[in-house]
């Protein structure tokens, strides 16, 4: 029976782990390389303005949703909560601006404001979002059965046709050649998503379950630490793992990079799962299956370099998530754009001076590009101007004078990533780097132990394939759920 657990990264996965190890009477101690709690879960401080690189639409901010019970046991609820009027919105260069507000007579009312000809067809969306409305689908699939949430999806055509009908399929229904471009990027720009996701968020937007945290993401992880401290777990900090100490196949502690050792009778990993595996096991416990999530990964464009900009503007009349179209292709950091995504801070007053606030670009880029670059930091340095400069070009278009305002630039790439939590290409821990959204259901899509090796767990997103918040809290409070499993013991919450 498993008394002493090692955590090896104080990640949003990991701190769930040790709380809910803690909970169940064991004794547990986290080892994190960094010199704060979060993992990606983080933002950070420049000159008075914060940037967060984390949060987007927080998941489970109202009791309406079981995803809220998680938070609170983690300590992280209740707190001071916000929520913008619309879930994202779209603006062309010719001044028309669709946005997706919450609200649903508001909704139909602005879309029929810029398309009358297309009543139908924005009929029909607002329809589908109340079909989905007043429901906890993904909070049911996420903390309780998916057999019950499946019998009624089943049982409603209507709902499930939205799995196989993507964003783009859907937007060629409009006859209006904006709404046509527009609607297909409401998901983080991915026109391939299925539109049940979107309805669904959409829906949770209304519930009140999708909100801000006030504070962002650092005060969210911070607030969780202190309830794993509170619990009676032990954080040590500045702790880089170099390897996980095993003994007749059985995971028994960990080794420090400074060559001091710590003995456990379980080890729970929320790392980056190939250098676990292949690092810290010295790839020692792997099958075909592993094997293959363990190959290096495809150098794939995606969501990896962001331009935050703290700006003398007040931006609480703007939209909280914008995606600005392009006339022309514009290309940044080596990727075509046809568009910007932003999110812009003016609804949390703590992220900037009054009367200020912050915007936040993010651009898709390659790994390998700013890999070569890092090589000669002269370049490196110079390319992350460059891509700052040309955001500016864009948002002044929509923003006149804001380039005059702007009071701090800030351009984290993948190679920040590499540096601040030692991830696989910087970015998205996952085994194939693609998010798997039916994968991740019960936060159990990834890969959550090894062949051949006990009383050896992974937690976060390795865990998971799911790149939220949410999944990867469940992921660790899962691991807690399987070793006490294991030890016959009854898996217990502490309020």
């Amino acid at each position: 029976m498993a008394k002493s657990i090692i955590v090896i990264g104080a990640g949003m996965g990991g701190l769930a782990a040790g709380c809910y190890g803690q909970m169940n009477g064991y004794d547990t101690q986290i080892f994190e390389m960094h010199t704060s709690p979060g993992g990606q879960c983080t933002s950070w401080k420049r000159k008075g303005y914060t940037f967060d690189i984390c949060i987007h639409h927080f998941f489970g901010g109202s009791p309406e949703s079981k995803i809220y019970w998680l938070w609170k046991e983690l300590g992280a609820m209740p707190r001071e909560m916000v929520r913008p009027d619309e879930c994202v919105s779209v603006s062309s260069t010719d001044g028309k601006l669709f946005r997706d507000y919450y609200d649903l007579n508001r909704l139909e009312d602005h879309l029929l404001q810029l398309s009358p000809s297309d009543s139908n067809v924005i009929r029909e969306y607002i329809n589908a979002i109340k079909l989905f409305s007043g429901k906890d689908a993904m909070g049911e699939m996420m903390m309780g059965s998916i057999w019950p949430v499946l019998g009624g999806v089943g049982s409603r055509p209507q709902r499930l046709r939205y799995f196989t009908l993507s964003m783009k399929k859907f937007a060629q229904r409009f006859t209006d050649p904006f709404l046509r471009r527009a609607f297909p990027l409401l998901v983080y720009s991915n026109p391939d998503t299925p539109m049940y996701f979107h309805l669904q968020r959409h829906a949770y937007g209304i519930n009140n379950v999708l909100q801000w945290p006030i504070g962002g993401a650092h005060e969210l992880a911070a607030s969780i630490e202190k309830r794993y401290i509170e619990l009676g777990g032990k954080v040590h900090y500045r702790s880089k793992v170099e390897k996980i100490l095993v003994e007749n196949d059985k995971a028994v502690g960990i080794k420090l990079t400074d060559g001091s050792e710590c003995r456990a009778d379980a080890v729970i990993s929320n790392a980056d799962g190939r250098k676990t595996i292949m690092e810290m096991l010295e790839g020692k416990y792997v099958d075909a299956k592993t094997r293959v999530y363990c190959k290096e990964p495809a150098d794939e464009a995606n969501w990896a370099v962001h331009v935050f900009l703290g700006v003398n503007r007040d931006l609480s009349n703007e939209p909280s998530s914008l995606i600005m179209l392009l006339d022309q292709p514009v290309t940044i950091a080596n990727h075509k754009n046809e568009s910007l995504e932003m999110q812009m801070y003016g609804f949390d007053r703590t992220f900037a001076p009054q009367g200020k606030g912050v915007i936040k670009a993010e651009l898709v880029s390659s790994y390998s590009y700013w890999k070569q670059l890092y090589a000669d930091k002269s370049k490196y340095k110079a390319e992350k101007q460059k891509a700052a400069e040309q955001v500016i070009d864009i948002l002044e278009k929509r923003f006149a004078g804001i380039r005059d305002q702007i009071e701090v630039i800030d351009v984290p790439t993948p190679m920040t990533w590499e540096r601040y939590i030692d991830e696989t290409h910087g970015w998205l821990n996952f085994p194939n780097k693609k998010f798997s959204f039916t994968g991740a259901i019960g936060a159990r899509g990834g890969q959550s132990t090894l062949p051949g090796l006990g009383n050896f767990y992974f937690a976060g997103a390795w865990a998971t394939m799911l790149g939220a918040l949410f999944g990867n809290a469940l992921s660790g409070r899962n691991a807690i759920r399987t070793i006490c499993r294991k030890d016959g013991r009854k898996f217990v919450v502490a309020e």
